[in-house]
Parts: C-alpha cells; sequence; structure tokens
C-alpha cells in the first residue's frame, strides 16, 4: 500500500492539473495499519487453512517442502505457520512427517450433531449390507457436504473424503434434498449456469426439474455418472430433528450399478425407513422443551 505524505497547500491562483491530496489527518494516520494488520491476519488465517487442506489429502505425512510445493508457499512461510499449530496441536510431527493434531479431530467431533452420531449404526449396517461405501450428506447453502461415510471393505470402491462439497445438480444426495425442498427452492439454491462435469450432467434447470418431478414421486434420487464417470449413486433425502436436510447416498463404480437399481433401492428404503423410526422414537422420548 503507497504510504500519504503530507503537500504543501496548493495556491487557489495557481492553474495547475494535479489536485490537491487531503491532509493527513490523526484519525486517517491511525487507520491505515489497522487495515494493513487486518489484511495480514486474513492472509495468514488463509495461509494456514492451505496447510492444513494439504495435510488432509495426505494422510500419511509431509515433508516440509512438500506442503511448499502444495501450496506454492515459500519453505519458511509454511516452516513458521506449520510450527505455531503444533504448539497448538492442530498438527503433530511425525517420523513419516507433518499431519493433521488432535485437536482437529476434537473440534471435529464436537462439531458432529446428535444426528449424525445417531445414525452412524444404520450406515454400518446398510455398508454390510451392500459391500458398498455408504455416505451421510448435509445441505450446505448450494451444495451437499459429506458429514460422515463408511467405507466398502472391498478394492474396488467409491469413496469420497468427509468434509468434501459437490453440487446439488449433479449429485444424488444434492437431487434427493432439492427434490424433497420442491420447485421454488431449487430455483433459489442453485447457479444460473450448469458447469458439465460429464457429458451426463443436466445441462440446465429445465432439464434438471423433470428428473426432480420423478424424484419427488419415488423418494429415490440417481448419479448416473453425472459428476463423475464410471461412478453412480443412489440416494434419499430426509430431515433432521434440528430441521436441517440430510441425504444417504450409495456410491458405487458403474458396473456394479447398472442393473442393481431395484436390489440398492430396497436397501436405501429399508435403511431411512429405520432412521426416520428410531428418530421419531427419541423425538417422542425427548420431547423438546
Amino acid at each position: 500500500m503507497e504510504s500519504m505524505a503530507q503537500q504543501n497547500p496548493v495556491d487557489r491562483t495557481q492553474e495547475s492539473d494535479t489536485p490537491a491530496l487531503a491532509p493527513v489527518t490523526k484519525a486517517s494516520a491511525a487507520k491505515e495499519p489497522k487495515e494493513v494488520n487486518r489484511a495480514v491476519d486474513v492472509q495468514v488465517i488463509a495461509r494456514a487453512a492451505s496447510i492444513l487442506g494439504a495435510l488432509g489429502d495426505s494422510p500419511g505425512g509431509l515433508s516440509l517442502a512438500q506442503i511448499a510445493r502444495m501450496t506454492t508457499l515459500s519453505r519458511s512461510t509454511v516452516h513458521r505457520i506449520v510450527v505455531a499449530l503444533c504448539k497448538q496441536d492442530y498438527v503433530r510431527s511425525t517420523d513419516s512427517g507433518y499431519q493433521l493434531g488432535s485437536a482437529l479431530l476434537r473440534l471435529a467431533e464436537a462439531s458432529r450433531s446428535n444426528f449424525e452420531v445417531d445414525v452412524t449404526p444404520f450406515l454400518v449396517e446398510l455398508s454390510r449390507e451392500l459391500r458398498e461405501t455408504v455416505d451421510l450428506s448435509q445441505l450446505t447453502g448450494q451444495t451437499v457436504t459429506f458429514v460422515n461415510q463408511v467405507i466398502a471393505m472391498r478394492r474396488l470402491r467409491a469413496v469420497s473424503g468427509i468434509g468434501i462439497s459437490f453440487p446439488l445438480y449433479c449429485t444424488a444426495p444434492g437431487k434427493a434434498i432439492l427434490a424433497a425442498l420442491g420447485p421454488a427452492a431449487t430455483k433459489r439454491l442453485l447457479p444460473e449456469r450448469f458447469e458439465r462435469f460429464t457429458p451426463s450432467t443436466h445441462p440446465d434447470l429445465a432439464s434438471l426439474e423433470r428428473e426432480l418431478d420423478e424424484v419427488r414421486r419415488t423418494g429415490i434420487a440417481y448419479d448416473r455418472e453425472e459428476h463423475t464417470l464410471g461412478i453412480c449413486a443412489i440416494g434419499m433425502a430426509l430431515q433432521a430433528s434440528d430441521q436441517n436436510w440430510y441425504a444417504v447416498s450409495v456410491p458405487l463404480p458403474a458396473q456394479r450399478f447398472y442393473g442393481q437399481e431395484s436390489r440398492l433401492v430396497i436397501a436405501l428404503t429399508t435403511s431411512l425407513n429405520a432412521i426416520v423410526k428410531a428418530q421419531l422414537a427419541n423425538y417422542s422420548a425427548d420431547p423438546p422443551n
């Protein structure tokens, strides 16, 4: 930021193309350092978030040089921020490099709602029955974010990390929630233009709405390689007692999806009915004040 320097007053009788600069006051002089400090604070937070994101993508650990390459930050900057994060236990040093620390795990656990905890046994059971990954997603503005996941115990499987967000219009959980919310909410939550991730992605709202009408009728939403080629999914939406919208979905490789839709529908519907029944029982046993 350019510094402001006080100028001699311009003679009013002298013609000049250069406008007079405003005098520097105590208020304006004091304001600039605060703005600079605020910008620096935001930059440090953004850099720390970038470092944590890199470590989250590499659970095996990273060296300082690897973090610097992944974040495009200088090694000295990475070292300074990592040291500060280690002191707060957000990052820990191991033999295989730096990894996320236990303080982040405590924060993640504290952020989980009662619903997310209560539904976990049902996700585990559904995954065991189908031998596929099962996801729990939450509506987060114009996206759905994975908040819980049970990973299939098989070599070829579909996996997305917890905390990852995806568009609503091209994912099974997203479309399930959109259908449940209704047409007015659909228009409000979707972007004006749809990014085409694959040839199967809906090109516009009119195309999507035709499918959502069917989802409203059946309660079942599908992703037929609309976000990622080779990956399909089935999903159903439900609203928790705290009024937040969630969806349970089963993503799987395309070769295990086509021709198996009926089996997936029966298993997912049975699981959702059990979840809703359990939630109603909990609500009746412990009604809100």
